[in-house]
């Protein structure tokens, strides 16, 4: 569906028409937002609409009907964890999404990829392995590529992308980054970026984002304006980027508002922490209005932080990185 990355055509507009396929054509959802008196009233700005809590996704096949899925995401996880499933009906959308964003902030032929994501690689079903191939096979350099698990950088790693005139980005999960460092890895080139993608699985501490990027910065000895973070998660088909700091932006087609933990109908004041709730239109076909389980706080200029998780019994995926300092 074309209009959700048509920018001629205002969010609220774009919003009702993907809220009005939903009613249509997903039971689920149409079930939950009946409680709510959604299908009696036209009056639901993008605000005020409800928000389904992100758990259906483990609990429930979020499709709409008679729609085979192209691809089926799992988020990470250990032994018997039960894990979300993101039935994804049209990957041309993700495609889209994935590169509408990522080279807003990273234009295509400025940087080649060196991606380093251990635990994300056992799974075969990880939403961000498929996004980073993409990526990787749209380079048309043939530089960008996944770095081998358990081995530090070497500069014969990222030597051909420098001798080709473009700049290195590492990409990876978090605490992947720090073990890199750990294995005395060699400093980055000067001009050259990374993106964490936030947290995984692991036996390490959680460390706030302020202390990783100290780190990163220390240990690769690049600048801390270009560290660079992503906040996505398997349940969502769009990312956000913090570039060079730890709030985050949208893209035209996503909403972030935050939400009032006991009472979820209502949006948090700037500077008041709560749940992240989500608006994705890219998710059209599986559900595009989230109500999260990630703790954050939004700025008066509509940029958010994420704070970690409500409940850590349950961690897992992209950003649960705690910042203690607010």
């Amino acid at each position: 569906m074309e209009v959700i990355f048509d920018t001629s055509v205002s969010f609220e507009n774009r919003f009702r028409k993907v809220l009005a396929f939903q009613l249509s054509e997903s039971p689920i959802y149409r079930i939950f937002s009946s409680h709510f008196g959604v299908l009696e009233s036209q009056n639901f700005t993008a605000d005020a609409i409800p928000l389904l809590p992100i758990r259906a996704f483990k609990d429930s096949e979020l499709i709409v009907e008679n729609i085979t899925p192209e691809l089926i995401f799992q988020s990470s996880g250990t032994g018997s964890m039960k894990r979300s499933s993101h039935f994804v009906a049209d990957s041309n959308i993700y495609r889209q999404a994935i590169e509408k964003q990522f080279y807003h902030h990273f234009p295509k032929d400025e940087f080649s990829i060196l991606s380093y994501t251990p635990g994300y690689s056992d799974n075969p079903h990880s939403s961000l392995i498929w996004m980073i191939n993409h990526l990787i096979q749209s380079d048309n350099s043939g530089l960008s590529r996944f770095l081998p698990l358990d081995k530090p950088l070497h500069k014969k790693d990222y030597h051909p992308i420098i001798t080709s005139g473009k700049k290195v980005m590492l990409f990876g999960a978090a605490f992947g980054l720090l073990d890199l460092i750990e294995m005395k890895s060699e400093i980055l080139p000067e001009n050259s970026v990374i993106v964490e993608t936030g947290g995984m699985k692991t036996h390490r501490r959680e460390i706030s984002k302020t202390e990783l990027r100290k780190i990163l910065s220390d240990g690769f000895q690049i600048p801390g304006e270009q560290i660079h973070s992503e906040y996505g998660m398997c349940e969502l088909l769009s990312q956000c980027y913090a570039p060079g700091s730890e709030w985050f932006t949208t893209p035209h087609w996503m909403r972030v508002t935050i939400r009032k933990e006991d009472d979820p109908g209502k949006i948090c004041k700037p500077g008041e922490e709560g749940k992240l709730g989500i608006i994705d239109l890219a998710n059209i076909y599986s559900c595009p209005f989230i109500l999260t389980e990630d703790r954050g706080v939004m700025d008066e200029q509509g940029k958010f932080r994420v704070l970690g998780r409500w409940s850590k019994s349950d961690l897992r995926g992209c950003n649960f990185l705690i910042d203690n300092e607010i």
